[in-house]
């Protein structure tokens, strides 16, 4: 048995490790002789690959796209009639056209089920171990396949069971599917560290798990029906929360875009996220891709740029425009927008020192400014130092009379899907010590935070017994939270409930599973009609359905595809 471990360890140390652990990275190669490693070198050396898929999991167009670009929230148009065209997968998946050769749900689905397959490796390594960080690794390994099996379940509507690598999966959906993974955090949270940060699973992580299983218990298990939503399931949504909020591990951030930022690794809200601190070779695009191409965060990277890629859509900005009229959100709420250039405000604030040079946060509107980049370097102040701010054009575009001026409007007509169109979000931090800017941004990118926890809660209240008092406190409890509060909220319902998840958790990966949830998913938004209830999972890759042809009628394909 410990030649197997060794052969896995060395099987890894080949694969580049984007780990979203707590462990320090150490590099194993063949030449490293079995009795140089320790038992805890070994263990560290079995789990870290099996938190390592998740940044590919989560990048911006994999799981992103799927969870966003499907919903009212975010689009992406053919900018310019060309850029993001992508043989019309994007559009596809806005207007829940999507096929079974969508190279987004591919990628997802082989990243998980890499995921998936690594965890199995470390349950059937690591009891073998004799150290008493195996014990808990274990403990993770199998809350961790029981996180990529809620991936699948809530993507796809099926859940792969097996307890050896060797093994041919037993494919489980429906009421089974939640019943396992359900067993599966309950076995391990007893063996689970409670401190170990938001980059490994913690016992506060499994109970969020626990509380967003059960939350979801109702669309999983019939998920073309209508969700019948149990009081007792509500009352264990609840007992969760409790047990994370009365933990006193976790605190609600005043600053809320620090929850964002590049070094969030450390901040109080996070429970469960992605580890992408530089050390641990950071790689998420998340603070680049809704920018414009005339947008460079670092002036030490004169290449860094945005991508001119997903907006918001204009129904999505109207429920904000709508809730705070006749005063303008950013003025209301500052979840909405963090102004950090004041030429914004002052016209004549038109020099910046680079330590100085941050771009703004949130939902950006209107006309952009930034830095000035002629001939690939950005322009100085007279003095020589600082560095000379301004009204951005498409210059990138080869369109430098116009300006980068974000518009309310964006669809998949040609004046929709202009470079400017569509109002944009900047929630994810650029990184500050990254080598490129674009490809390496070191926030971690959150899973699970505590906001939600609260926010899961009020939706318990509601759904159990319409306890709009105890719902409505849950959610001010929130937004009093943070600085420049927005007003407390006066009344509850399930509907206001849905838009405050929208103000709080927009561009983090949740509002497909929110909207199937609250029933909104087969409503009609901006380029959007399609009302089928057969598109609230995805198909199931092509490429697996042929993989597994040697097996008849083993995978089959979702209905309606």
């Amino acid at each position: 048995m410990k030649k197997k471990i060794y052969s896995v360890l060395m099987l890894f140390s080949i694969i580049f490790f984007e780990s979203c652990t707590d462990l320090k990275e150490e590099i194993l190669d063949e030449t490293l002789s079995a009795a140089k490693l320790t038992d805890k070198q070994a263990a560290d050396g079995i789990i870290a690959p099996v938190y390592a898929r998740l940044p590919d999991i989560f990048l911006h167009t994999n799981y992103f796209a799927i969870q966003e670009i499907s919903t009212d929230e975010a689009i992406l148009p053919y900018r310019g009639g060309t850029d993001w065209g992508d043989n019309g997968i994007y559009m596809a998946m806005h207007q829940h056209t999507y096929q079974s050769t969508d190279p987004n749900l591919r990628n997802t689905w082989n990243f998980i089920l890499q995921g998936m397959s690594r965890a199995i490796t470390a349950i059937n390594t690591l009891p073998t171990l004799n150290d008493p960080s195996a014990k808990v690794y274990l403990a993770e390994a199998r809350g961790m396949r029981a996180y990529y099996s809620m991936l699948t379940l809530d993507l796809f509507g099926l859940v792969f069971v097996k307890e050896d690598i060797g093994e041919t999966s037993k494919i489980i959906r429906g009421e089974e599917a939640f019943q396992y993974i359900k067993n599966e955090l309950l076995a391990i949270e007893p063996n689970l560290d409670a401190t170990v940060g938001p980059g490994r699973l913690s016992k506060g992580a499994v109970w969020g798990l626990l509380a967003r299983l059960y939350l979801n218990a109702a669309v999983y298990r019939d998920i073309y029906g209508t969700p019948n939503f149990k009081p007792e399931e509500m009352d264990k949504v609840t007992e969760y929360c409790d047990k994370i909020i009365n933990s006193g591990q976790y605190k609600l951030s005043a600053d809320y875009f620090s929850i964002f930022g590049s070094d969030n690794h450390t901040n109080p809200e996070l429970i469960f996220a992605i580890d992408q601190r530089a050390e641990l070779n950071g790689h998420n695009r998340m603070a680049y891709f809704s920018l414009s191409g005339d947008q460079f965060p670092l002036p030490n990277y004169p290449n860094a740029n945005g991508t001119d890629g997903p907006a918001i859509t204009p129904d999505f900005y109207r429920t904000w425009a709508n809730e705070y009229a006749p005063k303008d959100p950013a003025a209301v709420d500052p979840r909405f927008h963090k102004q950090n250039l004041s030429i914004y405000s002052n016209p004549a604030d038109s020099c910046v020192a680079e330590a100085d040079f941050n771009i703004n946060r949130g939902i950006l509107r209107g006309q952009q400014y930034g830095l000035i980049r002629k001939n690939g370097v950005f322009l100085k102040c007279p003095d020589g130092k600082n560095f000379k701010v301004g009204k951005l054009f498409n210059d990138t575009r080869n369109r430098p009379t116009a300006p980068v001026f974000f518009t309310e409007n964006v669809d998949f007509t040609t004046a929709g899907s202009d470079y400017s169109s569509g109002y944009r979000v900047e929630k994810y931090e650029f990184s500050k010590k990254s080598v490129s800017g674009r490809n390496f941004g070191e926030a971690d990118i959150v899973i699970l935070r505590l906001a939600d926890v609260f926010m899961m809660r009020a939706e318990a209240k509601l759904r159990k017994s319409n306890d709009a008092a105890g719902a409505l406190a849950d959610v001010n409890i929130v937004r009093a939270a943070r600085t420049s509060a927005p007003p407390a909220l006066t009344s509850m319902s399930l509907d206001i409930l849905f838009k405050e998840r929208g103000f709080e958790f927009y561009w983090e990966h949740q509002r497909r599973t929110d909207m199937i949830r609250f029933g909104k998913y087969e409503g009609t938004w901006t380029e959007k009609t399609n009302s089928d209830k057969l598109k609230r999972i995805f198909p199931i890759p092509q490429t697996a359905i042929d993989g597994a042809s040697n097996l008849p009628g083993y995978l089959k394909q979702n209905q309606g595809y």
